[in-house]
């Protein structure tokens, strides 16, 4: 395949993260990708790194792809995305690794197998708890009786901060004052006071956290998840892996210990074999655009990109990652 010059790739990617700062929003519309033309893409709050970074490849592939164009739409993110994959809503879906497995596997927020799979792995995503710094807390135990973002309806945000509550013996329904905010609106529940914590899951850095963080300063601060990953890992396997914040992500005085996450890339299972392979192919000889957008991107690496499992890759997917390994 051949794709249009990084250079001017960046100037387009550029325009979409403008649109992204100032607000704007693609309404969702009923994918018709199986079929060409328009291809919609599901990412999530709109200070996230899946916005930015769904509106690049977007661009990529509106001016790569001959006779389609792509759109992003704003959505609550993983749960949210993956049902709406499923539905005919969107073609291309961005979602933690966790609740990709939940949904091929039946579980949790899923009913029943969802029918999809994933075109490949991209950047892990890191589970960031920030928490007033005159809240007491210094531990996700100390949530208990506090005012806590959990993160949108349908997000993989809540998925995890379920699951870490959970795993530090908090029930979530009952021992918390659990607000369901995406990203935006806790960055500035917090500024106001009106919430004590917000537990988020995304790249490093993410546009909305360095707001929250700049914001605050020494008011706010991250504590450290590594005391619950025994039991996130006991009781949902190793797709929790041992992270760390770099204290210059956010200008922060210490690295902080933390969770992270595999991210996804998915479709149905019946996007047509040529399609995938290109959108495969596109995604990954495009990083250093990517990049250019979100340092986020940097974690998206080829010799990891068929890492999916227990998520099935598409086969023409596969196809596009051995030939460029």
């Amino acid at each position: 395949m051949r794709f249009r010059s990084l250079s001017t790739l960046v100037v387009a990617l550029a325009l979409t993260v403008s649109m992204a700062a100032c607000g704007g929003q693609r309404k969702a519309e009923k994918g018709d990708g199986a079929g060409g033309g328009r291809l919609t893409i599901a990412t999530g709050n709109t200070t996230g790194v899946y916005y930015q970074l769904g509106g690049a490849l977007a661009a990529l592939i509106s001016d790569n792809l001959e006779g389609y164009r792509a759109t992003a739409s704003e959505t609550g993110a993983s749960v949210q995305n993956i049902q709406g994959l499923t539905a005919g809503n969107y073609d291309i879906a961005f979602s933690l690794a966790d609740s990709a497995a939940d949904a091929v596997e039946g579980k949790n927020s899923f009913d029943a197998p969802q029918d999809i799979v994933a075109l490949a792995r991209l950047y892990s995503n890191y589970t960031q708890v920030v928490v007033r710094a005159s809240s007491g807390i210094t531990k996700i135990a100390d949530l208990k009786g506090k005012r806590v973002s959990t993160g949108s309806p349908n997000s993989g945000t809540e998925v995890i901060a379920r699951r870490l509550l959970t795993a530090a013996g908090v029930d979530p329904v009952k021992d918390i004052t659990a607000q369901r905010l995406g990203l935006p609106e806790s960055v500035d529940a917090m500024k106001s006071g009106q919430i004590d914590a917000l537990v988020w899951s995304g790249g490093l850095p993410t546009s909305g956290i360095t707001d929250l963080t700049t914001s605050m300063g020494a008011k706010a601060r991250f504590i450290p998840l590594d005391d619950v990953l025994p039991a996130l890992q006991k009781e949902h396997g190793k797709v929790y892996a041992a992270g760390v914040i770099p204290a210059a992500a956010y200008k922060q005085p210490t690295d902080t210990r933390t969770i992270i996450v595999p991210n996804l890339l998915l479709v149905r299972k019946d996007m047509p074999d040529d399609l995938a392979e290109k959108l495969t192919s596109l995604l990954l000889q495009n990083k250093d655009a990517l990049v250019q957008v979100n340092p986020a991107a940097k974690g998206i690496e080829l010799k990891n990109a068929a890492l999916t499992d227990p998520v099935p890759l598409h086969a023409a997917a596969k196809k596009a990652i051995d030939a460029l390994d």
